[in-house]
C-alpha cells in the first residue's frame, strides 16, 4: 500500500512541472518533465477520481507537459499530424473507443447452479459499458498521445532529436547509481521510500543475483530504459566532435555493463545486436532493421490468430538456451491463446474496460489468465480496430522515415534518427511479450513522425533552417555532416 509520501509526490509533480518549464529551454522542460515523471513517482499509486482516466505517474507528466507548453508558454501543438496516413491513424487511435462502448453494455455475469435444484446465484459481476464510460477512455486516449505531439512538433528537429537522445544517457547515468545499489543488496528502494514493493519480489531474483527495479513498475520496464539509453549514448559517441567522443564511448561502455548486470535476456540481446549497428552501420541499414521489426511486430497478432506462429519450435529454442527463459515464455504463450479465445469473441471492437477481456472462472470470476504482451491487452480490449489504429500509428513514422531515407543521401538525413526509430523498433517487438508502452515511447514515435514530415514538407515547422553542430541537416538543403564510427 503506498504511503502518504506518494501520493504527496504526484500531487507536487505539477509544481515541480512547473518549474521545469520556466527554467529550461522548451525541448528539455518537455523531456525532463516527462522522464523524470517516469523514472521517480511511484508506480501503482494514483488517484481515482470520478469520470476522468486514473491519475498516475504516466498520465500526470503528459498532462502537464502538454498544458504548461500551451497555456504557460503560448506555444502552439498542432493536434493532428501533416500526413493524410498518420492524421488517419490518429483519428481512428482517439475514436476507436467509441463502437468499443456501444457494443459492450451489457453486463457479464458469473453465475453459480446450487446443487440438484434449478438455482441459479449470481456469484459475481462485471459491469457494462455506459456512455460516461465513452468520456473517460476518450479522454485517457487523447492524454496518451499528448507525448507523441509535443515531440512532434518540438522534438523532430536535429537538434531536438539530439536533446532527446541526450536526456535518455543523462537519465541512464543518473539511473545506474540506484540500480547498482539494488544489484547489489536487492530491490529495496521503492519499499523504503514509497512503503510498498510494486510487484513479485521473486521476479526480481536472477542467476542467483538480484536484477534492478527501483521506481519502475517492473525490471524489465528498467532494462529496457537502460538499453535506450546505451543506444542513445552510442549514438550520440558517433556524431559527436572528437573532444567529446571519448567521454561518450566510455559512457556507453558503461551503460552496457549496467545493462548485462540488469540479467534481462531480450534487453540484453537487443544491445548485442543494435549497439554495434548504430556504432557503425549507416543510416540505410539501420533503418531498414527498424522497419522490419516493426512490421514483425505488426503482424505478429495476425500470424497468432492464424496459427502460423510456430510456438513450439520458438519455445524449444529456447530451451536450449536457457530452460528458465523457457518456461517464462511458455508461459506467455499459453495466456495468449486462452485470451485469443476470449477476443475471438468479439473480435472487431473488444470487450472493453473493468477487466472484461480477461478470462474468468465461469462461477467464481476469478482471473485465470495473466496477460504479459500489450498487444493481446490492446486486442482484446479494442478489438481489431483499436489494435491497427494503434499499432499502424506507432509502425507508420518508421515506414515514413525509410522512404525519405531512400530518397535523398546520407549527408541529407539527421545522425539521430535511426537511432530513435531503432529504438522505437526494439520496444515495439518487447511489447509482443510485455506491456513496455510508456510516453518515453510516444516521444520517440513523435519525434521520428514529425522529423519524416519535415523532410516530406520543407517548412513544415518553421520557416528558418535547422542547424546543429554548424551543419544544415534538413533537406532539401545538403549538409557536410556525415556518420562518423566509434571504432
Amino acid at each position: 500500500m503506498p504511503n502518504a509520501l506518494a501520493y504527496l509526490m504526484l500531487l507536487l509533480w505539477p509544481v515541480v512541472s512547473l518549474i521545469l518549464f520556466r527554467r529550461l529551454p522548451l525541448e528539455r522542460a518537455i523531456l525532463w518533465c516527462i522522464l523524470a515523471g517516469y523514472m521517480l513517482l511511484p508506480p501503482v499509486a494514483e488517484f481515482d477520481l470520478p469520470l476522468v482516466p486514473d491519475m498516475d505517474k504516466f498520465t500526470i507528466p503528459s498532462i502537464m507537459a502538454f498544458v504548461l507548453c500551451i497555456g504557460l508558454l503560448r506555444k502552439k501543438v498542432p493536434l493532428l499530424p501533416r500526413h493524410p496516413l498518420a492524421r488517419l491513424l490518429t483519428l481512428l487511435f482517439a475514436f476507436s473507443v467509441v463502437p468499443t462502448v456501444m457494443t459492450n453494455g451489457d453486463p457479464v455475469i458469473f453465475e453459480v447452479l446450487a446443487g440438484a435444484d434449478p438455482i441459479v446465484f449470481i456469484s459475481d459481476m462485471l459491469p457494462g459499458l455506459r456512455w460516461r464510460d465513452l468520456g473517460s477512455v476518450m479522454i485517457n486516449q487523447v492524454i496518451i498521445l499528448m507525448p507523441f505531439l509535443l515531440a512532434r512538433r518540438y522534438l523532430s528537429s536535429p537538434q531536438g532529436q539530439k536533446e532527446l537522445l541526450l536526456a535518455f544517457c543523462l537519465a541512464g547515468l543518473a539511473y545506474s547509481i540506484p540500480s547498482l545499489i539494488e544489484i547489489q543488496l536487492s530491490p529495496q528502494i521503492n519499499t523504503m521510500v514509497y512503503g510498498f514493493f510494486q510487484h513479485d519480489f521473486a521476479q526480481t531474483i536472477r542467476q542467483g543475483g538480484f536484477r534492478p527495479i527501483v521506481f519502475m513498475p517492473h525490471s524489465l520496464w528498467l532494462a529496457m530504459f537502460i538499453f535506450s539509453a546505451t543506444l542513445a549514448t552510442v549514438a550520440l559517441a558517433r556524431a559527436a566532435k572528437t573532444g567529446t567522443r571519448t567521454r561518450l564511448v566510455l559512457a556507453s561502455a558503461y551503460l552496457f555493463w549496467i545493462l548485462v548486470l540488469c540479467k534481462s535476456f531480450a534487453a540484453l540481446a537487443y544491445g548485442l545486436a543494435f549497439v554495434p549497428l548504430v556504432a557503425l552501420a549507416p543510416p540505410r541499414w539501420q533503418i531498414r532493421v527498424a522497419l522490419l521489426l516493426a512490421a514483425i511486430a505488426i503482424t505478429y497478432p495476425m500470424l497468432r490468430n492464424l496459427g502460423l506462429i510456430p510456438t513450439d519450435a520458438i519455445l524449444a529454442q529456447a530451451e536450449a538456451i536457457s530452460a528458465e527463459r523457457a518456461q517464462s515464455l511458455g508461459y506467455r504463450f499459453e495466456n495468449e491463446a486462452m485470451m485469443l479465445q476470449r477476443a475471438a469473441e468479439k473480435p472487431w471492437f473488444g470487450w472493453g474496460g473493468w477487466g472484461r477481456n480477461l478470462v474468468r472462472e465461469l462461477e467464481t470470476g476469478a482471473i485465470i489468465s495473466i496477460p504479459d504482451g500489450h498487444w493481446i491487452l490492446v486486442f482484446g480490449t479494442l478489438g481489431w480496430l483499436g489494435y491497427l489504429a494503434e499499432m499502424g500509428l506507432l509502425s507508420l513514422p518508421v515506414l515514413l522515415l525509410a522512404l525519405e531515407i531512400h530518397r535523398r543521401p546520407a549527408t541529407q538525413i539527421s545522425p539521430y534518427a535511426t537511432p530513435i526509430a531503432l529504438i522505437l523498433a526494439a520496444t515495439m517487438m518487447d511489447m509482443l511479450l510485455n506491456d513496455t508502452l510508456v510516453p518515453m515511447t510516444w516521444l520517440c514515435v513523435g519525434s521520428i513522425l514529425g522529423y519524416a514530415e519535415r523532410l516530406r514538407y520543407p517548412g513544415l515547422f518553421e520557416k528558418s533552417r535547422a542547424l546543429f553542430d554548424g551543419a544544415q541537416i534538413l533537406a532539401p538543403q545538403p549538409p557536410p555532416l556525415k556518420g562518423r564510427s566509434l571504432l
